[in-house]
């Protein structure tokens, strides 16, 4: 029998807010979070984003800010709530404890600094350039805060980072290596050097028109792209048997993952290796396609991938996917790339909590080929939803699955 891990606390660092309750709140009522920056504070064309206030001041002395990117000041901060919403006093045996981070971009602030500095202006590259910008920085920077000497590690599988890195650290706790982790992700790449790089893939939003924080339309017919974002979400894993011990409250259990390759195209997405990923999270988990009542798509609103997953879907949910609704977030909070799978993990897990379905904001008519049982405009009640996926699917061919019950005390 697998050991079943439970997720008991949840921090947020989000173009919605910081606050779990709050943030969800603003979901169900289909509020965006996304904005428009123009040419000015871009260095490059006009472009929408998920952009987050955040003070590192209220985290960090400026002594302990030298070396730390933005990336990992935003980790550091997310991990602090989760453990704080949690209410989990760390071990005195802290080597039972793992940290387990998805990060793609690393510390993207450094590193166009530094390039600046070098190929612009010619001065001088600081010495800290390479400690701030490796893509485990934000692992090691909360290993540090938090005196934890287990396993302190980092996925780099673009958008599928943070989703593998939770599964990782599931696996990590059933197998007895760890009692609890801190899982999750961090990204901070909204510099000209970034943006102007996707957005010469020509795979970004339109940022024209009146209501910028609309320009994300996963699954509509006339969408134009993906919506760039940063900011850092962890979740709180441990033994449901330690959880339930100690009183904590449980706002779901993450049951099985599973990640494929499609071996395919390197951003092409295949449907087969989406169908195969998620058969093997079902499987991990022991959980029947019927009683799976929603998937937080990866939806980021692209021509090729919005149809590709919900051809996926069909394939094991049937067409028109009876019995599974299913939203993309990301229409409201953007990509976050490495952390997204934090994020989408954590709004899941709120939803079966909370027994409501968040929705896809600004779909106003749905591609004839992305027939699946949308959720669209507003949240809705979920009345006796037991089990959710979160699906997470990267360029790379790189494919992660997530399953989560509902836990009933």
């Amino acid at each position: 029998m697998k050991m079943a891990v439970a997720i008991t606390g949840i921090g947020l660092i989000s173009p919605l807010g910081n606050q779990p309750d709050a943030v969800f709140a603003k979901l169900m009522a289909g509020e965006s979070g996304i904005r428009r920056l123009e040419e000015a504070e871009t260095g490059c064309k006009a472009v929408v984003v998920g952009a987050v206030e955040f003070d590192p001041a209220a985290w960090f002395t400026r002594l302990q800010l030298s070396g730390v990117d933005r990336v990992s000041q935003m980790a550091v901060a997310a991990a602090t709530l989760a453990l704080e919403d949690a209410a989990l006093s760390l071990p005195e045996d802290k080597e039972q404890i793992g940290v387990y981070t998805g990060c793609a971009m690393g510390g993207s602030g450094a590193l166009d600094k530094g390039f600046q500095n070098f190929y612009q202006s010619k001065t001088r590259v600081s010495p800290l350039s390479v400690i701030a910008s490796m893509a485990n920085a934000p692992a090691g920077h909360i290993s540090m805060r938090f005196g934890i000497t287990g396993p302190s590690v980092n996925y780099s599988v673009a958008c599928a980072s943070s989703a593998i890195a939770l599964g990782e650290a599931m696996r990590a706790i059933r197998n007895g290596e760890i009692s609890c982790a801190i899982a999750g992700g961090a990204e901070a790449m909204l510099y000209p050097g970034i943006i102007n790089a996707w957005q010469s893939m020509q795979v970004l939003a339109s940022p024209a028109g009146e209501q910028p924080e609309q320009a994300c339309r996963p699954y509509d017919k006339e969408r134009s792209g993906l919506v760039l974002a940063e900011g850092s979400a962890f979740l709180i894993l441990e033994r449901l048997e330690d959880a339930l011990a100690r009183g904590a409250r449980i706002y779901a259990t993450l049951d099985g993952y599973a990640c494929r390759s499609d071996a395919t195209h390197i951003t092409k997405p295949d449907v087969g290796g989406q169908v195969r990923t998620m058969r093997a999270a079902l499987a991990d988990a022991g959980v029947a396609v019927d009683q799976v009542g929603y998937c937080n798509s990866h939806g980021t609103a692209t021509q090729v991938g919005d149809v590709v997953e919900c051809q996926a879907l069909q394939t094991i949910w049937g067409e028109d996917t009876p019995g599974l609704q299913v939203s993309a977030t990301k229409s409201m909070h953007g990509h976050l790339l490495g952390a997204t799978g934090g994020l989408e993990t954590a709004i899941t897990a709120l939803a079966l909590h909370r027994q409501q379905v968040p929705p896809t904001a600004n779909c106003q008519q749905v591609d004839e080929n992305c027939r699946v049982q949308h959720v669209l405009g507003k949240g809705v009640e979920a009345p006796g939803l037991q089990a959710a996926i979160s699906n997470s699917f990267a360029f790379g061919g790189s494919n992660a699955c997530l399953v989560l019950r509902r836990h009933q005390a």
